[in-house]
């Protein structure tokens, strides 16, 4: 899964890596990004302008909100059949910038499992694939929720956890970000591993284990 994540790049360099899309001037870095927090997030419906959704997806139809706790990611291997997840990965799909994300490693024979910081070689930001979601309560106020896409591990990350985030290369982010509705085969081959070569991996402090820990030192080599 991918249950932490990070956005603390300058903002003018990650307005450098998304051109076309306006952040918003409330950006601020995040070292510790968790869930049900608001994440920024470039929908298809508006990608020229970046937003804050609450990572958790809770589907349209869904009548219990906490749900979202249960839909931080979603497998590329079934979104065209679960119900959370088929009708926004035709229709609402969403890019999340970060510039890196966290896995725990299990220690084998105990029950310690230590944090890693994963990240790109040249240390740039990226674009996670996601899915998004518009959900009303009872009283009619609307909530815009959003899931990260994973996948199987690369090379890199197979000793650390059987599965990754869907990060996207530049080339693929006009197709997951086109607005108009999108069968599963003309998307499932955009949502496989990146490559290994271009990433790496290494132990952090088990500061990261609280979502109340959230500064630089977080993504320092332990």
């Amino acid at each position: 899964m991918c249950g932490r994540f990070t956005l603390a790049i300058d903002q003018f360099e990650l307005e450098g890596e998304f051109e076309s899309t306006q952040i918003p001037a409330t950006y601020v870095a995040r070292y510790n990004i968790a869930p049900s927090q608001p994440i920024l997030a470039i929908t298809n419906a508006e990608p020229a302008v970046a937003d804050f959704l609450v990572w958790g997806m809770i589907p349209s139809w869904a009548k219990d909100p906490s749900i979202g706790s249960r839909l931080i990611n979603a497998r590329a291997e079934t979104l065209a059949e679960k119900p959370a997840f088929r009708s926004s990965y035709k229709y609402k799909r969403c890019i999340i910038p970060a510039d890196g994300f966290y896995e725990w490693k299990a220690v084998p024979g105990t029950r310690t499992k230590v944090p890693h910081f994963i990240r790109l070689k040249s240390a740039k930001p990226f674009g996670l694939a996601g899915l998004w979601s518009e959900w009303r309560s009872a009283d009619g106020s609307e909530l815009r929720t959003c899931s990260i896409v994973t996948t199987v591990p690369n090379s890199l990350m197979e000793p650390i956890h059987n599965r990754m985030p869907v990060i996207l290369g530049r080339e693929a982010r006009g197709a997951w970000l086109d607005p108009s509705p999108r069968a599963p085969n003309q998307l499932q081959h955009l949502l496989v591993p990146y490559p290994a070569e271009e990433m790496i991996a290494f132990p952090v402090s088990t500061r990261v284990n609280s979502p109340a820990n959230d500064d630089a030192n977080c993504i320092q080599p332990a």
